[in-house]
Parts: C-alpha cells; sequence; structure tokens
C-alpha cells in the first residue's frame, strides 16, 4: 500500500502536468477521452485482467509442481493473444475517426480531429500492458510485489518526460509519445526482466489445444463478454461528458484525485490478497479462505470509511493545492472539488468491491461476476442518462456512486449465498466504530475548514497556496487526533493495531 501510494503521488504529478498545461481547455478533454478506446480494446479482447486471471492459473501449476507446463502456457498465451490484439488494434486505428465521431458526439471538429490523433498514438501501448501483466502475474504469484509498486512510477513519469522534452515541438502528441514509452519501460519492460529472473521463460509459441490457455480463455472469455460499473464507468462518464466543455478534463481530475486512496485500500490490497486467496481456495481451505475474505473486506472497508472522512473535508483546499496554476483556475478547482467530493463518499466500497471480485477470480469463478456486472451496468445507465440531464455533470458523479453501490452489494450477496464469504463474517462492529469516527473527525475538520474560510484573519497568506497548505497541515493533524480519540473511546482496536505495525510501541 505505501509502494502504491508513492506511484500515486507521481500519479498526481503527472496530472498536474496536465492540469497546469490545458487547464479544462479543449486539449485537456480530447488527451483525456483518447485514452477511453485503446482501454476498451484491453478490456473486451483481454477481459481487462490479464494479470487477475493468469495469477490463478499459475498458482495452480506451481502448488502442483508444474511450473514448466505454466511456462509453456505463459508462451502460448501470450504470443496467441499479441496476434488477436495486434489484429484488434490495427483495425482500431483505422476506425478512430468514425469511433471518437460517435462516442464523444459533443465534441466539435478541432477537438475531436486531436481525440482521434491521440488515441492512434496510445493504442500501440496495449500490447505492452497486456505483456508486463502476464509478466507480472509471474511475480505476482511468487508473492514479489515491489515490480508493482515501480513499474506505475515509470509508466506516469513516462508522460511527463513527453511533455518536458517534446511539448514545443509536437504539441499534446508528446504527451501521448510519453506515455506509450513509459508503458514500454515500465508495466513491460520492468516485468519481464524479474519474470526471466523467477524463471518465466517467453518463446513465440502457438497451440490451440494448450490446457493453460484453454483455462485462461474459460477464465477470461466471461470478463471479456461481461461490463463492469468498476470500467464503464469512466468510459460513460466520458460519453456524457462530452457535451459540456471542459467536464471530461475536470472529472477526469477529480477521479484521479479520488482514485489515489482507492489504490491504496483497493488495488493494493486486493493484488496483494490475490495469491493468497488463490493458494487456500486450491488448498481447499475453504473457512480460512472465507474468513481472510470477510476480514480483508472489513479491514480495506473501515479505513475506507476513515479516509473518506478526511478527503471530504480537506477536499477544496486540497484540490486548489494541486492543482491550480498555469491553464487551471480557481473555478475550475471549485467545481473539480465538488465531483471529488462526491467520489469519496463510495470510498469504502470501492476497496470492499475490490477484494470481493478477487475472491471470485482466487475460486476460479468469473462467470458469475461477469453476467452479474452486466447486468447492473445495464441497469445503472439510465441513471447516468437521467441524471446527467438533471444535475448536470455533477449527476454523473451520483450516478457512479449509484453504480459502484449496486455492483458492491450484489458480488458481496452472491459470495455469501453460494456460501463462499458469508456477510455474518464481517466485522460489524469495527465497521461501525470506523463510521462514527469519519462522522465526528469529518464534521469537527469541516466545521473547522468552513469557518477559517470565512473570516478574515490577519493573515500575510490568508488567500493562495500558502493558506491551502496550512489548512491542510493543520486540518490533517486535527482529523488524526479527533479520529484517534474516536476510535480509542469507542473500543476500536485500529490505533493500537495501527501504531504496533509502525513499530511505534
Amino acid at each position: 500500500m505505501a509502494s502504491t501510494f508513492l506511484s500515486r503521488i507521481i500519479g498526481l504529478v503527472r496530472v498536474k502536468y496536465i492540469a497546469w498545461l490545458f487547464g479544462s481547455g479543449m486539449q485537456a478533454d480530447a488527451l483525456t477521452a483518447a485514452f477511453v478506446l485503446p482501454d476498451m480494446i484491453a478490456y473486451f479482447l483481454v477481459g481487462g485482467a490479464a494479470s487477475i486471471s493468469f495469477v490463478s492459473i499459475l498458482t495452480r501449476y506451481r502448488e502442483t509442481g508444474r511450473e514448466e507446463e505454466g511456462n509453456r502456457s505463459l508462451s502460448v498465451i501470450l504470443t496467441t493473444m499479441y496476434l488477436v490484439l495486434g489484429v484488434a488494434i490495427a483495425i482500431a486505428e483505422v476506425a478512430a475517426p468514425l469511433w471518437v465521431h460517435w462516442w464523444f458526439a459533443g465534441f466539435d471538429a478541432p477537438k475531436a480531429q486531436l481525440c482521434v490523433t491521440l488515441t492512434r498514438i496510445l493504442l500501440p501501448a496495449q500490447l505492452f500492458f497486456f505483456a508486463g501483466g502476464v509478466f507480472g502475474s509471474v511475480l505476482i504469484v511468487r508473492k514479489q510485489f515491489s515490480v508493482q509498486a515501480v513499474a506505475p512510477l515509470i509508466y506516469g513519469m513516462g508522460t511527463i518526460v513527453g511533455g518536458v522534452f517534446l511539448y514545443k515541438l509536437m504539441g499534446p502528441s508528446s504527451l501521448a509519445i510519453g506515455t506509450v514509452a513509459g508503458a514500454v519501460l515500465g508495466p513491460f519492460l520492468l516485468n519481464w526482466i524479474f519474470a526471466r529472473r523467477a524463471g518465466a521463460h517467453y518463446r513465440v509459441l502457438l497451440d490451440w489445444k494448450d490446457e493453460g490457455l484453454r483455462e485462461w480463455v474459460r477464465l477470461s472469455l466471461p470478463l471479456m463478454l461481461g461490463v463492469s460499473v468498476v470500467t464503464f464507468d469512466n468510459w460513460i462518464i466520458a460519453y456524457y461528458a462530452s457535451s459540456t466543455n471542459g467536464a471530461i478534463a475536470l472529472m477526469n481530475y477529480a477521479k484521479q484525485m479520488f482514485t489515489a486512496p482507492t489504490s491504496m485500500l483497493a488495488q493494493a490490497a486486493g493484488a496483494a490478497s490475490m495469491p493468497f486467496f488463490a493458494s487456500l481456495w486450491t488448498q481447499e481451505k475453504r473457512y480460512e479462505f472465507a474468513v481472510g475474505v470477510a476480514d480483508s473486506v472489513s479491514r480495506v472497508a473501515g479505513l475506507g470509511l476513515l479516509a473518506a472522512s478526511g478527503m471530504i473535508a480537506l477536499g477544496k483546499p486540497l484540490i486548489e493545492l494541486i492543482f491550480v496554476g498555469g491553464h487551471f483556475s480557481e473555478a475550475d478547482a471549485g467545481l473539480c472539488a465538488v465531483y471529488f467530493t462526491i467520489f469519496s463518499m463510495t470510498l469504502f466500497l470501492w476497496g470492499a468491491q475490490s477484494i470481493y471480485a478477487r475472491a471470485f477470480f482466487a475460486a476460479g469463478k468469473t462467470l458469475e461476476p461477469a453476467i452479474a456486472g452486466t447486468i447492473i451496468t445495464i441497469v445503472s445507465v439510465p441513471f447516468y442518462a437521467t441524471f446527467y440531464h438533471t444535475w448536470s455533470v455533477m449527476g454523473l458523479a451520483v450516478a457512479s456512486n449509484l453504480g459502484i453501490t449496486l455492483q458492491t452489494v450484489t458480488i458481496a450477496l452472491m459470495l455469501h449465498q453460494k456460501h463462499m464469504v458469508s456477510l455474518a463474517s464481517l466485522d460489524y462492529a469495527e465497521l461501525g466504530r470506523c463510521l462514527l469516527a469519519g462522522l465526528v473527525s469529518g464534521s469537527v475538520v469541516g466545521g473547522a475548514v468552513w469557518g477559517l474560510g470565512r473570516t478574515h484573519l490577519p493573515l500575510p497568506f490568508h488567500q493562495g497556496r500558502a493558506m491551502d497548505a496550512a489548512i491542510l497541515v493543520v486540518g490533517s493533524l486535527l482529523w488524526m487526533i479527533v479520529t484517534k480519540w474516536t476510535l480509542e473511546k469507542s473500543g476500536s482496536a485500529l490505533p493500537r493495531v495501527a501504531m504496533q505495525r509502525l513499530h511505534l510501541r
């Protein structure tokens, strides 16, 4: 989680750089929208979870002492999907103008043309993301997570370096080129090097009858055919937001800010827990599996409730401090802060669903969650449309929260009904304490920030970055003090455990 947080810091620097260059203008919308088609191709052709499904396969091979067979399957899967993905990318390069005109109907001609150019540059990066995901799964199975934390650092820096050195020569295209270079050097090359050191050896190999390939297709096909709100959310937001100038960029900035703690709580915890869950299921330790998943969900959701309270209370000064400057204005920060606040309300659900989803994947069950995810997405789409037409762009953030709520509750109920993970195993008492602490600390800090903003203290830095920084520092300290006090008074063991883990006691 600490390593993922570091990678998100680099990610925020990347987003800050883009905001500084473009603000919420035409170029920012086009660059953000250019990622949608490549992401869709990756999702629908490789299941959007190459490493997740491959971890289950490699875990089984490793647990049964057949690692050489696992190496062979790795080569077959990678070769086969490179052919499929390569053909799809070639078709997308040609069809990009038609697709942009259809999905981003609100774009005017210059914005649409720029989006097409950037989309074509970004498309090949998916080849390297897929290969990196496969090689990365080799390391995850061996419970080696350091590379998974470093690779996003290199990827994020690629965009920045590309812009710094090539922007004056190539404009927005420089950032897209830097992004592709980052994907090659980080997610692909780094995982490949360390996977080779761990014993994985790739060779060009085609074998339609390979057991591992068939198993991978069986696990991934439901993910390819199914649609999840978790992934579809960004796409549908971009679809509707294209009719409002600057909305795609501002929603993306808010989502990127929200993604930093989400990655710590959801993605990092989910990635780290995946091989443990898969190992327990393979060994048929069903009770340990159920308890492990329930404990992970309880902890991640509890931390999510606490973190969300601080994010909501300090959201506005945080957005202003990080983004205001260059072409990003105070008005942009105000709107972005509203979207960020709405997204933050469901942080604990994003964390919980990530663990629950990996419980299904670890057990080799991908069809049920794929069907459920598709149904939830279909049900959710009308809400995006209705809320957008009712409350404009803010309605899209509300619809996003509704979608992730339906997704999380549904997956939890499915695991319960299948007797895989009981809802009764969740630590409701600790979740209640975290909710109480979040409400108290959030109210205290939020009230203090609001009151300070309405006063006119004779400070030399009452306005601007210095004031935002002071509010964040003081507000964060106050939030930690109130949170710790409330947790201890309510009988929570979380402060004591946290201190022990940090070796402070």
